[in-house]
């Protein structure tokens, strides 16, 4: 399977990312990539950037090194009802959002039904076209549910490539749970490497290897064609 864009990266401005803007864009044309998409954390991140970084975004070029870039947000989801930390008017002004559960950002282990029920509502707003890394086992989740609510909402859910090899350890059997049925069912699905360096960009190897195993298919990924890709994103080419 052929992956055009990775929708999931960090620049320093997240805080605890090594790369800028420029350096991402050259990594991405370096590997061949037609896009990516920006989305460092939202502001309840400890060291996550200000709203106002969302909203100064329209200084970057649409494309750099002949790699488009996505105007985006890794928000964080911070009550049961599936608020976020970024107000509409700044998610109002971006191509891609994505949100999440993440620690230390106001929102704690609410157990399955809990974090269920915070995932759903998100989806529901929208503005929010994914979630990131489903699989972190610090916030257990219903797989059934949240793939159902993936098909009523269209959001897609990220298989995260450092999830599987790098970051939040003990992700994979969930990833594969979570996987198999997003097979059986027809969800969209993203695939983000989640790079917070340049090296890291467009990495997807196992990620990939995954979708292979429960036989995904390419029509569910939103990122193995820009046609598709736009088409999800609601954007012209």
């Amino acid at each position: 399977m052929q992956l055009i864009a990775d929708m999931h990266t960090h620049t320093i401005a997240s805080g605890h990312a090594y790369s800028t803007v420029n350096e991402l864009a050259s990594a991405a044309a370096d590997i061949g990539l037609k896009a990516i998409a920006l989305t460092d954390h939202g502001p309840a991140l400890p060291g996550g950037p200000h709203p106002y970084h969302f909203g100064a975004m329209r200084f970057i070029p649409k494309e750099l090194y002949g790699v488009r870039i996505f105007l985006g947000v890794e928000a964080n989801i911070i009550d049961r009802n599936g608020a976020i930390d970024l107000p509409e008017s700044y998610q109002d002004r971006l191509d891609f959002v994505m949100a999440g559960l993440h620690e230390g950002c106001g929102f704690d282990n609410q157990g399955v039904e809990g974090n269920s029920d915070a995932v759903i509502n998100a989806m529901e707003n929208p503005r929010i076209k994914a979630i990131s890394h489903p699989g972190n086992p610090v916030f257990p989740i219903d797989y059934e549910r949240i793939v159902h609510a993936s098909l009523e909402t269209g959001t897609a859910l990220e298989i995260n490539n450092s999830s599987l090899c790098i970051s939040r350890e003990g992700s994979r059997p969930n990833c594969e749970k979570l996987t198999s049925l997003m097979a059986r069912y027809g969800s969209p699905l993203v695939v983000g490497s989640d790079a917070h360096i340049a090296q890291g960009v467009g990495v997807f190897s196992d990620a990939v290897a995954l979708l292979a195993k429960y036989g995904i298919d390419e029509g569910q990924v939103v990122n193995s064609s820009m046609t598709r890709l736009l088409r999800f994103l609601k954007l012209e080419s």
